[in-house]
């Protein structure tokens, strides 16, 4: 758990600290107090760019030096911390111990999730939005993955570019290219298989439940399905198809999860509003109670306005069923909604800044 944690002209944070205990950590306040930013902050404790998807320039305060930064201890002495200076606003810093250190070795020390009321489309939105959403469940289980996605990013894009230029009548360097398919193929087969190892250790999880409060997902990974050894050859043969298009158009990027309501044994995206966020709730429990399983170690949970639009057996169900799960960082505008949050709780109020 974070027992302390320290946000310096973040957002709309100048100098904030904070020093949570264990089991619920509830923020209250107005709109515009920065609930939602400090939860932002602890996400970027994290590989990858944080639950709002943002670039690192915006996440400076406005008026502020023109950098930021994010610290946090873990437990009683692990000292993590992460941000950007104003000579590079676009840069990110991270540092483990006082040393600098690459993001992707932050998932060697937390584990963070999310919900944001912007996930509750989750099963309407492109498939893009699903595959990040497994990818975080992913990471949790497997701290390398996030080196496996960004050494796969970064060689497809370089290899996109060389087939535009090469459309557009420049030499093609097929050693490159083919350097680079390499990469692709090594590295797209352990994105997906760590992601098809996730899906089947949730999708049982899930499917031994009892019915309850939150609805049952079944998952399943369609879309491309990993070629192993053949993925580096299926892309040499596909040059010419991927130039014409501009884009690779096979491989792990292509994958999309497939939800489906239990229960009802329909597609989530043809649910309700309201079945959708169980489902997505159901599932974060159950890959919570995963995740502490394999590893040992609860992940810390961020749940952005969760209890809001939650009637009140459900609001009571999820306190209950987070009870006891680590460290749950909660935000709402009014401090009734939380009044049935039982156990260990910190319970910070925020003005507006």
């Amino acid at each position: 758990m974070l027992s302390r944690l320290v946000l310096t002209d973040f957002r709309n944070h100048a100098d904030l600290t904070l020093e949570p205990g264990a089991g619920f950590v509830v923020l209250t306040g107005e709109n515009g107090a920065g609930k939602t930013n400090v939860i932002e902050a602890v996400s970027l404790l994290a590989p990858g760019r944080g639950l709002r998807q943002a670039a690192l320039g915006e996440m400076a305060r406005q008026g502020g030096a023109g950098g930021f930064g994010v610290a946090a201890t873990i437990g009683d002495d692990v000292q993590i911390a992460t941000g950007t200076v104003s000579t590079a606003p676009e840069r990110r810093i991270v540092r483990i111990q006082g040393a600098a250190a690459a993001a992707t070795a932050l998932a060697e020390w937390t584990t963070v999730l999310w919900l944001t009321p912007a996930m509750d489309r989750l099963f309407v939105e492109p498939a893009s939005e699903r595959r990040r959403f497994l990818d975080r469940l992913t990471l949790a289980l497997a701290p390398g993955h996030a080196v496996h996605a960004n050494r796969y990013d970064a060689a497809m894009r370089a290899r996109n570019r060389l087939l535009g230029e090469a459309a557009e009548g420049a030499p093609l360097d097929a050693d490159w290219v083919t350097a680079l398919e390499a990469q692709m193929g090594e590295h797209g087969a352990a994105i997906d298989a760590a992601r098809r190892e996730t899906v089947a250790s949730l999708g049982a999880v899930l499917a031994d439940q009892p019915d309850g409060p939150f609805a049952r997902a079944g998952l399943v990974l369609e879309g491309w399905t990993g070629q192993g050894d053949t993925f580096a050859a299926d892309l040499a043969a596909g040059r010419r198809r991927d130039m014409a298009a501009g884009r690779t158009l096979i491989g792990p990027h292509r994958a999309d999860l497939a939800v489906t309501h239990l229960g009802k044994g329909q597609a989530a995206a043809l649910c309700s509003t309201g079945e959708q966020k169980a489902l997505l709730l159901g599932t974060v429990l159950a890959h919570a109670g995963l995740v502490a399983a394999r590893t040992g170690r609860h992940p810390v949970l961020l749940l952005d306005e969760v209890a809001a639009h939650l009637d009140p057996r459900r609001r009571a169900a999820l306190f209950d069923a987070l009870a006891g799960t680590g460290q749950v960082w909660m935000t709402g505008t009014e401090a009734a909604l939380f009044d049935e949050v039982r156990g260990a709780a910190t319970r910070i109020g925020l003005p507006i800044r």
